[in-house]
């Protein structure tokens, strides 16, 4: 295997699995000095081939200096230890509040379980007074909330915050605390929600009430747009917000948008940023085999389970073809760690990325390496999974319907349309060889027999990719990002300025922005916390490392001053 630690596009955290390399101890001293010089000597020319084209270009930490004095005051009490007591029992009340969703619930109104929500927002008003003292509140279908912070210069685009604040539903007894204790044992908070995805919510809020409290006024304009739906569907929560999001402040009306998505990681000493500026499409399909019922003792060669059997391995035995190319979002993430993190790559890998800048064959010869890989096989290409296989209900009745619902998530650089040209190329003859009519999302393509093969939308789930947020030079809310995200972790007198790195990367699942594409250019899905400071989302166990909290409410805090001092429009 060519690769080392080669998930750095991916946005779902991988298994803490340690990986080392076996290295000769002890080398003869002519032998080392030889590798030794030859290894230099390569990685030299190869850089001094690129030295003029950076290939990932990091910007620097940017500290908000309009407003020095108030930073300074806010820094010096983050850094005080019982703030970040305080911070954890702050989010360890929210947690308390199970704000479970279904995917089974019927409209708000209609549905008891929605009521759930309801103290959660009484909880928001008891613990950020001042807030609410002077945001203006609008919910939206009933659970939504849309705080506004109104700027003096309203000629400058808004900046936009989201978050959601539903938690999966918790049946398990296998928890360490209770999942809804919001236990905090003096270094980590814990239950369902602590980490995903309550704390952005309490984060970003934080920020503001103490922003509030010395003496901030913001000139551009601030808006925070909280969901309660994503865990399911999306429909009741972020789909109402975006509506009214764009009947009030109008299409392509806020700077950027900053939402949860992926997180940090600490690798060799270079501390990783890893903001999502595009997500992965989604699509599941649907797959029906229609045949002739009867008695299981006079059986057919095929019954319906068998020919749906075969459409399932010709599936997995032709897969959406995946592929590394110079424009994918994921390329962008490769370059930055083989550019500035060392050990992520093989010496040979690590030289094929960059040069593949360049060269084909290089990028071919990465393309190789990585597809090895499943976890950058999936982030390069549409992936497939078949999740959900029903067919028959008697043992001695023939089953006259069978079927598979197979999960795609759709590459980046494709669409759902071509996806569904796929399945037909896949599918249809299979259709032909049972001599079964088939048909494609509606469209008739083989006549045949009332026996049938049928491909549609399940659940109308189709969502193409994302657009690509800019992240090239001229991209001003990608560089406020990366410079603020560089400033809050330098805060750290132990992190060096070198080490740290911002890489855009692209997101494999979906998050509530899918709702709000039409509302900005600039959408990043962001998590200011390391990859060691919290353990288990959605599942048991679930916790936030309390210092890490607070850094989560400097982030935001620096977000919301460099926003307002910025140029981004």
């Amino acid at each position: 295997m060519d690769l080392k630690h080669a998930q750095l596009p991916t946005t779902t955290r991988p298994s803490q699995q340690s990986t080392t390399r076996l290295r000769a101890l002890f080398l003869g001293a002519f032998v080392f000095a030889l590798c030794a010089r030859h290894h230099l000597s390569s990685l030299w020319a190869h850089e001094t081939r690129h030295g003029a084209e950076p290939a990932c270009p990091q910007v620097d930490a940017l500290v908000p200096s309009d407003n020095a004095r108030i930073l300074r005051l806010l820094d010096a009490k983050y850094d005080d230890p019982r703030f970040t007591e305080e911070s954890a029992l702050i989010l360890g009340g929210a947690v308390r509040i199970a704000t479970e969703s279904y995917d089974d619930q019927p409209p708000v109104g209609k549905d008891p379980r929605w009521d759930a929500f309801a103290p959660l927002h009484d909880y928001l008003l008891a613990t950020f007074p001042q807030l609410h003292a002077t945001l203006a509140l609008t919910k939206v279908n009933t659970y939504g909330l849309v705080y506004h912070w109104q700027g003096s210069d309203a000629s400058l685009k808004p900046l936009l915050i989201t978050d959601v604040v539903p938690v999966e539903p918790d049946t398990t007894d296998k928890w360490t605390h209770a999942p809804y204790s919001g236990h905090f044992d003096g270094e980590w908070i814990w239950g369902r929600g602590a980490v995903d995805d309550k704390s952005t919510l309490i984060s970003s809020l934080s920020a503001v009430e103490h922003l509030i409290a010395f003496g901030f006024e913001p000139k551009r304009t601030v808006v925070f747009a909280f969901g309660f739906d994503e865990e399911s569907s999306g429909e009741q929560g972020a789909l109402q917000l975006s509506h009214f999001l764009e009947k009030t402040y109008g299409p392509k009306s806020f700077a950027m948008l900053v939402d949860e998505g992926d997180s940090m990681e600490e690798r060799n000493a270079t501390i990783l940023s890893k903001p999502a500026v595009t997500e992965k499409g989604y699509f599941d399909a649907h797959v029906t085999v229609h045949t002739a019922g009867g008695h299981s003792s006079v059986p057919p060669s095929h019954t319906g389970i068998g020919i749906l059997s075969s459409a399932i391995v010709a599936l997995e035995a032709h897969p959406p073809t995946p592929r590394l190319t110079r424009t994918h979002p994921a390329y962008a993430a490769l370059l930055c760690a083989a550019q500035h993190v060392p050990g992520s790559f093989s010496d040979s890998l690590r030289a094929d990325i960059l040069d593949g800048r360049e060269s084909d064959k290089a990028l071919q010869r990465a393309e190789k390496a990585l597809l090895r890989d499943p976890v950058q096989r999936a982030l390069l290409g549409t992936s497939q999974a078949v999740d959900i296989v029903r067919g028959g209900v008697k043992v001695n009745a023939l089953p006259e319907l069978a079927n598979v619902v197979v999960n795609y998530r759709v590459d980046a650089q494709s669409s759902v349309g071509e996806l569904k040209t796929h399945l037909r190329r896949v599918l249809k003859p299979v259709a032909h060889n049972f001599n079964l009519s088939f048909s494609a999302f509606d469209e008739e393509s083989v006549a045949g027999p009332d026996s049938k093969l049928v491909v549609w939308d399940a659940w109308h789930s189709a969502l193409e990719p994302a657009p690509h947020t800019p992240v090239d030079a001229e991209a001003k809310p990608f560089a406020l990002l990366s410079g603020t995200i560089k400033a809050v972790v330098q805060h750290n007198p132990n992190v060096e300025p070198a080490n740290v790195v911002v890489a855009p990367t692209i997101g494999s699942g979906n998050t509530d922005t899918s709702r709000y594409w039409n509302l900005t250019d600039h959408i990043f899905r962001y998590l200011h916390v390391k990859e060691d400071d919290m353990q288990n989302e959605h599942t048991v166990d679930e916790a936030l490392r309390a210092s890490a909290l607070v850094e989560y409410i400097r982030f935001f805090t620096y977000l919301i001053l460099n926003a307002d001092e910025a140029a981004l429009d």
